[in-house]
């Protein structure tokens, strides 16, 4: 059968695009490598129809199809299983910016474009889409919406699925449904698009999407502050809100440590700032002249330095330097990769509730791990933080991971579940928080979203032991 279903594949798509045997690293292991899996094939469609065509293959067949796109998850969501006998279905040849409506302010996207380009066809019209993630480069529209991703501007504009006003899906059946409508208002029966929007391709196979676009500010300014505690950081979220209004698009927090890494392995990066316990980066995106943003942003720092909220600060005074502060944030994670492997932690919590949090479970994280390096970072102004450990200097990262990683987010997940938080923030459920949904979420929700994934793929065929 499984020799049958690969020739059957290469007929739909072409024998060039079912890749089989060795090499295929770049589709079997995920980006943080803690996921190695093995294929049946890796099949690359050109177009929405042949996925629709490969996933009716399957389905005759009765195997598994893993969607993929930039394999750029960090839960282990989108890479096969080690029993050869799953399809991975890769996204990448999709990849046609098909419509842009400035009109509408809207485009429509497939799913295996990089969100780095659609962010630059957005540009090239004079429009901003604002997504923003440190891996859109590589990251996909297709996986940014099927983890319902976040990144550096959900302050002002939400999360992915604010931005997506249409879907274009392969159903686990093989049928293609087109809802690529760029509509605000359509209230025609249940919202589909909001299902198959953070489903982690459990539900379908997102293929294309319609996208919100907005008007190009007329000047984007950044800078960084120096704060002493993560009160002091919340404090100053609350003046630049109040000042700033909706022109505030990026507030992220950096703790010493994690910028310390940064430096560590990219000694090249400029340090605008010497080291402060804590490091926040603030955005402005205005209708005015850059000269005068810059102003607006720098007499924001200068009443914070009056209230003691910032110790010290710098206004970047150009599109490159502001680029060179971003890049200092967008390294963290990188660096952490090349420190070692790690436990992460991707959750959101009350913003009210953050600056309690961090510094009492630094004290139950080094009671239980003395000697654990705490890597803290993220989104402070959506409440979304990274919250991460490493093993201690000298430590193996696996053996660290293995011996501590269950009890380190038992302790984690139950204080933020107390405080009303997530465990889940922006990352998404995968495989990796597959068993910790299934054990804290609530048995009315999990039976819902069961009920779902019953109704729609009842073989299960779709990226099987992922999510429920």
């Amino acid at each position: 059968m499984s020799a049958t279903l690969v020739d059957t594949l290469r007929t739909l798509v072409g024998a060039a695009q079912v890749l089989q045997g060795d090499g295929l690293d770049a589709y079997e292991v995920d980006w943080r490598k803690r996921y190695r899996g093995h294929a049946l094939a890796v099949v690359r469609p050109a177009d929405a129809a042949e996925v629709a065509a490969v996933v009716r293959a399957c389905a005759a067949a009765g195997v598994a199809v893993v969607p993929q796109g930039g394999n750029t998850g960090l839960v282990g969501g989108g890479v096969p299983d080690g029993s050869g006998q799953q399809v991975l279905l890769s996204l990448t040849r999709l990849n046609r910016i098909r419509e842009i409506d400035a009109d509408n302010l809207t485009l429509t996207a497939e799913a295996g474009c990089v969100l780095q380009a659609v962010q630059q066809a957005a540009d090239d019209r004079g429009l901003l889409f604002p997504l923003s993630l440190a891996a859109e480069g590589s990251c996909t529209i297709g996986g940014n919406l099927a983890c319902n991703a976040g990144g550096t501007q959900v302050l002002r504009y939400g999360n992915a699925r604010e931005l997506c006003l249409g879907l274009e899906v392969v159903t686990p059946q093989g049928e293609l449904w087109s809802g690529l409508s760029g509509l605000r208002k359509n209230n025609t029966g249940y919202d589909l698009r909001d299902l198959f929007v953070g489903s982690e391709g459990t539900l379908g196979i997102i293929t294309a999407a319609t996208l919100k676009l907005f008007p190009r500010p007329a000047a984007t300014v950044t800078a960084l502050a120096a704060c002493d505690s993560v009160e002091a950081a919340v404090g100053l979220l609350n003046l630049a809100r109040a000042r700033l209004g909706p022109g505030l698009t990026g507030f992220e927090l950096m703790q010493r440590f994690a910028l310390s890494l940064v430096e560590r392995h990219f000694p090249q990066l400029p340090k605008p700032l010497p080291e402060a316990p804590w490091t926040v980066l603030l955005e402005l995106a205005g209708t005015d002249t850059e000269e005068a943003e810059r102003e607006r942003l720098a007499v924001l720092l200068e009443l914070a330095m009056e209230q003691a909220l910032v110790n010290d600060a710098v206004v970047a005074a150009s599109i490159a330097q502001s680029h060179a502060l971003w890049h200092l944030r967008e390294s963290i994670p990188l660096a952490q990769s090349e420190e070692g492997l790690n436990i992460k932690h991707d959750i959101a919590l009350p913003v009210s509730a953050i600056a309690g949090f961090v510094p009492r479970m630094a004290k139950r994280l080094q009671q239980a791990t003395p000697g654990a390096r705490i890597v803290c970072f993220g989104h402070l102004g959506d409440g979304n933080l990274h919250y991460n450990l490493q093993a201690p200097e000298g430590a193996v990262a696996d053996e660290f991971l293995a011996a501590h990683e269950a009890h380190i987010n038992e302790l984690v997940y139950d204080e933020v579940l107390r405080l009303g938080g997530s465990f889940s923030a922006e990352h998404g459920i995968g495989a990796l928080k597959r068993d910790e949904l299934a054990r804290r979420g609530s048995p009315v929700v999990l039976g819902m979203m069961r009920a779902i994934k019953a109704a729609l793929d009842p073989a299960g065929l779709m990226n099987p032991g992922r999510v429920v």
